[in-house]
Order: structure tokens, then C-alpha cells, then sequence
């Protein structure tokens, strides 16, 4: 199996980068990126770890677009090196992010929730701060039972304490991405809130921008969704990708290697992605 996408504890995954690839390593997977948000943080110690046990490593982030109509990410893959060029634009990301962490903070006090920011930084385990980890913060409060209680009644969109992030022009997200050496490609289309009539009219406009490829296979659409994705992405010359987006025990629906409807992803998605084998680094 493959994998396209996952999270470690350098952004709001629950596992750090070297046991997120001995997790995958266990689980049968044979290539790996690693997609922390809006971080290369962990790529050298998830790369070097891959190394280790025989997981073809590719180095990717998630990085936050700038998009009214939903939430748009945008996923570089198979990055071949992640420093120096990289380093003013995700500065400039990581500082919208700690507002926007402050920003829901606030509301949650203002709604009575006791507590320091701190506290919810320390679950971030050295990371960057996301919902994931307020989510985690107001289970441990009482104030929901589960994570998925936090994200339903106070975390999700338009609900009391989200929100929006505020993100990069996608051009400039793609350069980024091309000029570390990977591929620029949307991530689960369905957060865009576009229909896929809609979506058709703005991956040709995305493709002139030097856009990839679009991730049809994603746990958060069923298989007959991610086979549409898949066809309306090949109908436009671009490629194909898919991912579990693991974060751990936060997402316990999510297996690595495994996508919409809990199907495994097979080579075919990394001979797409990537038709020249060899791993990539740093």
C-alpha cells in the first residue's frame, strides 16, 4: 500500500514522524509522504526513519489557500528539499495561524471556558497548534466527550469558536511547490464546497496556474465519489493522488494506506504520482 497524505506531531498529528513510519511500516505501507500543515518540520526525521525500515519516502506539506467558497489545501508532494526557499512563505503562514489560534481562543473564554493558552500549546507536543488540539482541550475540560463532539458543536465551520484561516494565493502556493521540486495537488476536493460541475470550470483555470493533480481518493468521500474525482482529474491531463490524511487517535476512522470506503491505495497511485522510481530527499 501507499500513502499520500498524513500528519505527525509536527503539526496536529498525534504520532511524531518516526513512529508515524514505523505505524506505516506495520501496517503494510511501502511509500509514505508526510503533508504536516503548513510545516517541513518533520520531513527530515520521518525521511531518515523511512530510510531506515525500507518505506519509500516523499517529502510533502499542506499548505492553507486563500479561497472564499470553502477550506482549500493544497498538497506538495515529493518535495526535494525543504529549507531556504521555503522559509518566508510559511513564516508568513505560521503567523496567520497562531492569530487565528489566538482569535478561538478568545471565544472560548469569552463563552466561560477556563484555561491558558499554554495548556493547549503543551498538547501540541512541540507542534504547531490546530483545532485538533482545542478539540482535545475542551474534552479534557468536560465540555464534549469526544473529538468529533468538539468539531460538530464548536470547532467546525461557522460553528461558535471557528475561525477561518486566512492562507496564500494558490499561484504562489504552486511555485513554492515547483520549485522545491514537487507536484502541486488539491487536497480532498470536497472541503472546496464546489459541486463537481463547478469544480470542472476551476481545475482547467487551476491547471494554467501550474497545478498537478487532485486528490479523488480521500476517507471523506465514498468510492463511487473518488472514482468521479478520478475520472473528471484524468478528463483535464492531471494526475491522480490519494491518502488516508492519518492523524492518529484524533481520527481513529482513518488507517494509513487505506482511503475512501477503507480501500486500500495500491502502487497504481504511486506510478501515477511519481512514474520514475528512486526516493526522493533532502
Amino acid at each position: 500500500m501507499v500513502d499520500f497524505h498524513s500528519h505527525s506531531t509536527a503539526s496536529d498529528g498525534m504520532l511524531t514522524p518516526a513512529a508515524l513510519a514505523t505505524l506505516a511500516r506495520s501496517q503494510g505501507v511501502t511509500a509514505l509522504a508526510l503533508t504536516d500543515h503548513d510545516t517541513v518540520a518533520g520531513l527530515d526525521e520521518a525521511h531518515q526513519a523511512c530510510r531506515v525500515l525500507g518505506i519509500r519516502f516523499f517529502g510533502g506539506i499542506e499548505l492553507e489557500i486563500a479561497f472564499d467558497e470553502g477550506e482549500f489545501h493544497l498538497l506538495g508532494l515529493g518535495l526535494q528539499q525543504w529549507t531556504d526557499g521555503w522559509v518566508v512563505g510559511l513564516k508568513h503562514l505560521q503567523q496567520l495561524r497562531a492569530r487565528r489560534n489566538l482569535t478561538m481562543f478568545r471565544r472560548m473564554q469569552e463563552a466561560g471556558i477556563q484555561g491558558e493558552f499554554e495548556q493547549i500549546e503543551a498538547l501540541a507536543q512541540g507542534g504547531q497548534v490546530g483545532r485538533p488540539h482545542f478539540a482535545r482541550f475542551l474534552v479534557e475540560k468536560g465540555k464534549v466527550e469526544t473529538i468529533q463532539d468538539a468539531f460538530n458543536h464548536f470547532l467546525g465551520r461557522g460553528r461558535l469558536f471557528y475561525e477561518p484561516k486566512a492562507g496564500l494565493e494558490l499561484g504562489e502556493a504552486i511555485s513554492m511547490i515547483h520549485e522545491a521540486g514537487g507536484l502541486a495537488v488539491v487536497a480532498h476536493p470536497k472541503t472546496l464546497r464546489l459541486s463537481v460541475a463547478n469544480l470542472a470550470v476551476r481545475l482547467p483555470e487551476w491547471k494554467l496556474l501550474g497545478l498537478d493533480g487532485l486528490e479523488a481518493w480521500h476517507p471523506g468521500v465514498e468510492p463511487r465519489v473518488a472514482r468521479r474525482l478520478e475520472a473528471l482529474a484524468r478528463s483535464f491531463g492531471l494526475k491522480v493522488s490519494g491518502g488516508s490524511d492519518f492523524h492518529g487517535e484524533t481520527r481513529p476512522d482513518r488507517q494509513l494506506g487505506r482511503s475512501s470506503g477503507g480501500l486500500p491505495l495500491g502502487e497504481a497511485i504511486l506510478e501515477g504520482l511519481f512514474p520514475v522510481p528512486g526516493e526522493t530527499s533532502a
